[in-house]
Order: C-alpha cells, then sequence, then structure tokens
C-alpha cells in the first residue's frame, strides 16, 4: 500500500493550503453552516481562517435525533458505507456516515500507524480494541492486513474473554498487541493471577489509543508486559490523527490528512509553538459526507514543529497530549486532575488497578472515593495506607477508600467502548 508521505515541507504547506480551501467549500453546502461562512472571503482564506467560528460537539447535540444527516451532511444516506461512534465517556454518543471516499483515506491514516512503529509482514498483530460499532479495532486490523501484517481479530474482553486472549497470545505467538492501555493492564493483571509471565511473551511492542496514556500507566504498562508502548490519538470525527515512532518524541501529525490548530480555550486565538492549548482539528479529506471546519476536540495538547531526524514523517510537527478538557474533579475547593491521580495510583505498586469517583457525603462534603485492586504481593492494609498518604501528600484530600477483587474493574470496563475511570457522581 503506498502511504503517500509528503515529499517535501512546501509540498505539505501547498497541499494543505488546496485542501482547507475544498474543506471550506464543501462545508458551506451544508445546511449546519447556512450563514455562518457568508462573510468568509474564500480567495484570502488563509488570512481570513480564524474568523470561522469553531464548532463543537455541544452543537450537534442540539440537532433532534434522526436529523443529523439532514441537517449536516452533504451527501445523500445512500453515499454512506458504514457508520462510526463518537466513543466518549460523557453526553450522547453520535453516530457519523463514512462515504467510500472517507474509508480509503480513513484506511491509509491507519495504515501509516503501523509503519510508525516498523511493523510489516514479518509480524502478527493480536487487536483487543472493541469490534463493535465504534470503527477503531475494525481499522486497525482492516489497515494492518492492507500491509501484509497478520491480524488477530480478538476485540475488547466483551467480544472474546479475557482468559481465551491470554490463551490466544501464548498459543498464536503475535508480535504485537493492540488495545486500550486500561485493558492491557487488566489482562496484565488476569496474567499474574493465574500464573502467566507476559514478559516472556512473543510481544514486544503495544500501541495504544483511545484513552490518555498517563507517564505512570505507560510504565506500569511496559513493566507487565517486556515490550515497548507506542501511543497513538485519533477522534472518529476524524480518524487517526497523531502518533508514536520509535523516536518517542511525541505524535508525528498527519498534516496532509488533517489541518492542526492550538488555540487559547478563553479567546479562540491561536497560542504560540509548544504552549498548551484546546485543540481544533478541520479533516482535509475525510469530509464528503461530514464537513467538519475547526472542530473542538475536547483535548488539551501543545504542537511544535518536527524533528528532522526520522523517518517519512519527518515533516509533520509534533503534538504533546496535556488531558482533556474535562479531566478533573473539583472536591473541597481542590481542582484533582486525572491524569494526575492516575500517575499517583499507577505509581503505587500496591495497586493493580483502580477507578475514581467524587462523591457527596451524609455531611454535605464532597469527597474523593478511590476503588482499587490489591497487587498480590501486598497487603490491604499496606495499601490502604500508601493510597492514603500519597494521595493526601498529592491533593490534601482523604480519600474514601474500598478495596475490590482482582479482576472487577477489569471486567466493567470490558462491557463499556471506553474506560470510565473517572466517575462525578455527586
Amino acid at each position: 500500500m503506498d502511504l503517500c508521505w509528503p515529499q517535501s515541507a512546501a509540498g505539505l504547506a501547498q497541499l494543505q493550503r488546496e485542501r482547507k480551501l475544498a474543506a471550506f467549500e464543501a462545508a458551506k453546502s451544508s445546511p449546519l453552516y447556512k450563514g455562518r461562512l457568508d462573510y468568509i472571503d474564500s480567495s484570502r482564506l488563509e488570512e481570513e481562517w480564524q474568523k470561522i467560528p469553531l464548532l463543537t460537539k455541544d452543537e450537534l447535540r442540539k440537532i433532534e435525533p434522526g436529523r443529523l444527516h439532514e441537517q449536516f451532511c452533504i451527501l445523500s444516506r445512500q453515499d454512506a458505507v458504514e457508520y462510526w461512534r463518537s466513543g466518549g465517556v460523557t453526553g450522547k454518543p453520535m453516530f457519523y456516515p463514512r462515504s467510500q471516499e472517507d474509508m480509503k483515506y480513513a484506511v491509509l491514516s491507519f495504515a501509516r500507524a503501523w509503519a510508525l512503529i516498523e511493523a510489516d509482514w514479518r509480524d502478527c498483530a493480536h487487536i483487543s480494541f472493541p469490534l463493535g460499532i465504534h470503527p477503531v479495532g475494525h481499522l486497525f486490523a482492516r489497515s494492518a492486513e492492507t500491509l501484509g501484517i497478520g491480524t488477530v481479530w480478538a476485540g475488547s474482553g466483551a467480544n472474546t474473554p479475557s482468559l481465551t486472549q491470554l490463551e490466544l497470545i501464548r498459543d498464536l505467538k503475535p508480535t504485537i498487541w493492540a488495545g486500550m492501555a486500561s485493558y492491557g493492564l487488566h489482562l496484565a493483571n488476569l496474567a499474574e493471577v493465574n500464573g502467566i509471565d507476559l514478559r516472556s511473551s512473543s510481544v514486544t511492542k503495544i500501541i495504544v489509543a483511545a484513552e490518555p496514556l498517563s507517564p505512570a500507566k505507560r510504565a506500569k504498562l511496559e513493566h507487565a508486559w517486556g515490550a515497548e508502548v507506542f501511543d497513538h490519538f485519533g477522534k472518529t470525527e476524524s480518524a487517526f490523527v497523531t502518533g508514536e515512532s520509535g523516536l518517542h518524541q511525541g505524535l508525528h501529525v498527519w498534516s496532509d490528512l488533517f489541518f492542526l490548530e492550538v488555540v487559547d480555550e478563553a479567546t479562540g486565538q491561536q497560542v504560540p509553538d509548544g504552549e498548551v492549548g484546546s485543540l481544533v482539528v478541520t479533516p482535509l479529506f475525510i469530509n464528503s459526507m461530514t464537513p467538519f471546519l475547526r472542530w473542538v476536540s475536547g483535548d488539551l495538547v501543545s504542537l511544535e514543529p518536527g524533528s528532522v531526524e526520522g523517518g517519512f514523517w519527518r515533516h509533520f510537527p509534533v503534538m504533546r497530549h496535556a488531558r482533556r478538557t474535562v479531566g478533573f474533579f473539583k472536591i473541597r475547593g481542590v481542582n484533582i486532575n486525572h491524569s494526575e491521580l492516575e500517575d499517583v495510583m499507577f505509581g503505587n505498586r500496591a495497586v493493580l488497578d483502580f477507578k475514581a469517583e467524587a462523591i457527596a457525603l451524609e455531611s454535605g462534603n464532597d469527597a474523593l472515593h478511590l476503588l482499587f485492586e490489591v497487587h498480590p504481593q501486598s497487603t490491604e492494609t499496606e495499601a490502604r495506607d500508601a493510597v492514603a498518604a500519597t494521595v493526601r501528600a498529592a491533593f490534601e484530600n482523604d480519600p474514601v477508600i474500598s478495596i475490590l477483587p482482582i479482576g472487577t474493574i477489569g471486567q466493567e470496563f470490558e462491557a463499556s467502548v471506553k474506560a470510565a475511570r473517572f466517575v462525578d457522581k455527586r
């Protein structure tokens, strides 16, 4: 498969200008944009670009159920060959149609994910992303096959029982495991309980996506599997957008397929390179059905120019993911960032897996409720004391603690498209 890498930075810039204009003209034919783009001079689009209003998922959710196609899409229903579910853990799911033209570029974007980690026909990939109406598992598997990579379409634990997945890894000897990091940790925990040494398995590389990867989660996953972890990032509104290479410099952006901006959350103005802001995405090719134009993804990131090192992706900028914009609890006046809490919990070797809840006590006060599984080599008392001490030191809050049987959290996560690790129950 030709991965269509840009041959020069100048060629990439020219392609972006042409495709941004095409994306703008496509959006003008959508009923949703009626009147919103009339004051934009398309002959001066580069200068006028930031005048285009930002689009949020909340705006789309205002559309009556069943009328998204009529009020947003720009081709007929008969042109749709499949539908993609937005797989976030908050809000009502959306379902976006994709045309044959869209799918060509979607598969291309995912095929590059394998190229980034230098996978080829000699590899076999065990795919543990969900195989349902959410597209990520299917696209990782389909794109792998276009490159001659062997595939095991296991899906999540809801598709294939987790113990069976461990048996498949033992028997079929894949070299790559691909799935959500939380599920990878669940498989590692299950393996340990059942006396299976994943570190001695055939897997040498791990692809994770569909949820934020904190440094502590990465370290825990690499230690449990004895494999190199590669973080990837995509959106249902676009496709596979950025991925990590063996250089581990950050996430390389497919900026010939997607135009990314980082803007100030308050003003909407672009921030300087390297500064954290809100991610805005415009698909440059996957827009024949759904004309997303300056789409606010809900992520906080930074963007920097790419390194001269590396392969064909050297012309692409590098993105670093900070956190989801909704990723914190405010408890007793203290902001508890989800990624920071994840670092604290996964940095504790007594903790196998966890989830967190913001709850309201009978006294009227808020509290952080931590539910976690204890590593077999630790006692419950040791784990309680260690978690309470580290959370108190990091967030000035005394958590409410519940100990769960090993495997409980993994079973809950298996039934979900994405793991709801953080839940506000107030």
